[in-house]
C-alpha cells in the first residue's frame, strides 16, 4: 500500500487538545513545569534519588540525617505542587475535549433538525403532487383528471 505522506505520520489528535496543547507550548512556565513533571514520573528520577540518598547517608551525613529529612521534607512539598500541576493539566484537557465536543454536537444537531425539516417538506410537496395527479386532491373537483396534456 503506498502513502502520499513522506517520512513518519504524526498521529492525529483531537481538535481541542491540539488547541490546548498549542495555547501550553507558548508559557514557558507551563513547558516548565511540564518537564518536571515528566522527569520526576519516571525512572530515571528514581534511580538519581536512590543513589543521591544512598550517597548521602553514607558519606555526607550521619544518623539521624536531619539535613537529608530538611531536604526530601521540601523535595516532597515541590513534588506534590507538581502532582497537582498534572491533575489540573489532565482536567484542562478534558474540559477542552469536552468543550469542543459540544460545539460540534450542537452544530451535528442543527444540521440534522435543519436536513429533517428539509425532507418534510419535501415529503409533503411531493405527497401533495402525488395526490393531485391521481385526481384525488383538490384538483380533481375543478376537472382535473391528471391524465396529463391532451
Amino acid at each position: 500500500m503506498s502513502s502520499d505522506v513522506t517520512g513518519a505520520e504524526r498521529p492525529r489528535r483531537h481538535p481541542g487538545i491540539e488547541r490546548y496543547l498549542q495555547a501550553r507550548a507558548e508559557s514557558w512556565q507551563a513547558r516548565l513545569a511540564d518537564a518536571i513533571t515528566a522527569f520526576a514520573g519516571s525512572m530515571p528520577f528514581v534511580y538519581l534519588h536512590a543513589v543521591a540518598f544512598g550517597v548521602w547517608m553514607l558519606a555526607v551525613e550521619r544518623s539521624p540525617w536531619p539535613t537529608l529529612t530538611l531536604v526530601v521534607s521540601l523535595e516532597a512539598i515541590f513534588l506534590s505542587t507538581f502532582v497537582m500541576i498534572g491533575q489540573n493539566r489532565q482536567a484542562e484537557v478534558q474540559r477542552a475535549k469536552a468543550d469542543h465536543d459540544f460545539v460540534a454536537q450542537e452544530l451535528e444537531l442543527r444540521t440534522n433538525t435543519e436536513l429533517t425539516r428539509q425532507i418534510h417538506t419535501l415529503t409533503t410537496e411531493l405527497h401533495r403532487r402525488l395526490v393531485a395527479e391521481d385526481g384525488h386532491g383538490p384538483g380533481a373537483a375543478a376537472g382535473n383528471t391528471g391524465g396529463g396534456p391532451n
